[in-house]
């Protein structure tokens, strides 16, 4: 007899899912017992790590990934990190436990009131009314995460997976095609604004990334005409048995969307910023067009793009701020236009022209369709954002570069500097190497120093919650097993996702972990001088990354000299495509006196 259980493993194997992220509870015991051969469970200490080791998998592959969650606790558990994948646009199949369908009226002990429990996050969530519904769910909730780029759940009391399962229909189609583009009469209006613009600019978001570079094409999904993630690419290489494909691009990692984005702007000769606050790097940050991360206050923003008439905002908001500022977005007289594929950017975006497309089809088309520029503008190095001032002018915000780029000085006090940490990282780094970021007080350091030569040169949690950097490098390792794979992470950060190492180190994921570790929440007690107040939160400099690290199974090691960072930079860095143990390096340094949020 056909259960259930068996149907949904067949609907896991059309789609790819075949690589399950998990902390198991009795609730998923009747699923998980005994899995076929070709299933493979990845277990993590705790459901904000299995959740962001799902988000990092699904960003190596461009693919859904998969992640069984325990019941109430588990899935509150995992909230933060979910709602980080739907900031992210990286689309999860989520199955949760629930109790025994057949005594649920009586609200059994771990019985989870679960539809509404992770709120608006989720892109879609069912309870299936019949044991027997639960594949088609299972398979439709696989194509609403791909459609609407976040995760998709699907609640499952633990009784169902043992139902019988003959001659009944999945609700949700074997294929799904999304085509993909843009008819050239459709881009007139763009193409006359771009065409006329004096001074052109371009705005790049995460949204040229999710297309830049194809994975997985599961059986279950095509895209025609431009790369989605998680839907594949016209082209793509073979697939085994899992779904699981081998990622295209150039011998820089540069897939179709970034290739567009650059074609269009060396067209236009304009200067191209990132977004702020992106989850990656939607334009090759050592392009000699990259004009730095576009600060994300109103008056440091228009100043930005002052002299420009017609601003491109292509897979990127219009335009993400963080602190509140008055007065609007861009000068008078300058034309906004937007291209994403994402509904809810297009549809609050305060733009004078919107495309809801794929970027990647639309800037291909407009590079062919706009006229060329005799003299492409080169902007300036970008250095990172000036902060205002107290009467709102700009203020100085870094200290010059010596002659090599680094810093003028190596330490403050006893400690390195972050900048010098990140400086002697980029040296170093090979130019496909992924970088995971989560390092608040250093991050416009790290813009600077450290720039993204390949669609995942940068990654981030758009969401701005914690807990993020450690687990998503661990599944972007282990779905990129010949990648260099860094995360750059403060110790607060590092704090909320530790359990990730444990799962490293036991799955043998040869990634680099380096924690910047000043022992406090450098940002927030800026933040708290700024407000003029003292901050009611204490420094933990008792916290020891490399113990805690060592007592999850993962080798770390304490840097505390210019030296010491050199020799192990120069040790692991080399072996970092190859590596099959991770490595976490407890670099303890200063907080930066001139850092402003």
């Amino acid at each position: 007899m056909s259960t259930v259980r068996d149907a949904t493993f067949d609907v896991l194997r059309r789609f790819g899912l075949t690589t399950i992220f998990g902390n198991p509870g009795s609730t998923e015991v009747a699923l998980l017992t005994g899995l076929p051969d070709d299933l493979r469970f990845v277990l993590a200490l705790h459901e904000g790590s299995v959740v962001g080791m799902a988000t990092g998998w699904a960003i190596g592959h461009r693919a859904p990934a998969l992640a069984v969650l325990h019941t109430a606790a588990g899935l509150g558990n995992a909230v933060g990190a979910i709602a980080t994948a739907r900031a992210n646009r990286v689309p999860l199949v989520i199955l949760v436990g629930q109790q025994d369908r057949r005594h649920l009226a009586l609200e059994p002990f771990l019985t989870g009131r679960l539809t509404g429990l992770a709120g608006d996050y989720p892109v879609w969530v069912d309870e299936p009314a019949r044991p027997q519904d639960v594949p088609g769910a299972v398979a439709r909730a696989y194509h609403e995460a791909v459609t609407f780029r976040g995760p998709a759940l699907v609640v499952v009391p633990m009784d169902d997976w043992a139902a019988p399962f003959e001659n009944e229909t999945i609700a949700a189609p074997t294929r799904l095609l999304r085509p993909a583009a843009v008819p050239d009469e459709s881009l007139a209006p763009l193409v006359d604004l771009l065409s006329g613009a004096r001074s052109p600019a371009i705005v790049a978001g995460a949204g040229v990334a999710d297309t830049a570079a194809s994975g997985a094409r599961p059986s279950g999904a095509d895209t025609l005409g431009a790369d989605t993630l998680g839907a594949g690419t016209t082209g793509a290489g073979p697939t085994g048995a899992s779904g699981e494909g081998t990622p295209f691009a150039d011998s820089r990692g540069r897939g179709a969307g970034w290739s567009a984005v650059v074609a269009l702007a060396e067209r236009l000769g304009c200067p191209v910023w990132q977004e702020s606050f992106g989850a990656m790097a939607g334009f090759p940050q050592d392009h000699p067009q990259y004009a730095g991360v576009l600060p994300a206050d109103r008056t440091r923003l228009r100043a930005a793009l002052a002299g420009h008439d017609v601003v491109l905002a292509v897979g990127a908001p219009v335009f993400r701020q963080y602190p509140f500022d008055t007065g609007p977005l861009v000068e008078p007289g300058t034309t906004v236009a937007l291209v994403t594929d994402d509904p809810a950017e297009a549809h609050r975006s305060p733009a004078d022209l919107a495309y809801l497309a794929a970027p990647s089809a639309v800037c291909e088309r407009l590079a062919a369709l706009v006229p060329a520029r005799p003299a492409p503008v080169r902007p300036a190095p970008a250095a990172p954002a000036p902060p205002l001032a107290g009467d709102g002018s700009l203020a100085t915000h870094v200290q010059p570069l010596t002659g090599d780029g680094s810093r003028a000085a190596h330490v403050t006090g006893d400690s390195l500097r972050p900048a010098y940490v990140l400086h002697e990282l980029a040296r170093r780094l090979p130019v496909d190497a992924v970088l995971v970021e989560e390092t608040p007080s250093s991050r416009p350091d790290l813009h600077w120093l450290v720039p993204a030569r390949n669609p995942l040169g940068f990654v981030s949690a758009a969401m701005g919650g914690l807990g993020f950097g450690l687990p998503a490098a661990v599944g972007l390792r282990m779905s990129l097993p010949d990648r260099p794979v860094v995360a750059v992470v403060g110790d607060g950060s590092a704090l909320y996702g530790v359990h990730a190492l444990w799962s490293a180190a036991h799955y043998r994921v040869g990634a680099l972990f380096v924690v910047l570790a000043n022992g406090r929440y450098a940002i927030m007690d800026r933040l708290a001088d700024k407000a003029g107040g003292k901050a009611p939160w204490p420094a933990f400099t008792e916290v020891s990354m490399s113990g805690m690290a060592r007592s999850l199974g993962c080798e770390a090691r304490r840097v505390d000299t210019p030296e010491e960072l050199a020799a192990v930079l120069d040790e692991v860095v080399p072996t970092l495509a190859a590596r099959e143990e991770p490595l976490l390096l407890d670099v303890t340094v200063a907080v930066d006196a001139d850092f402003q949020p």
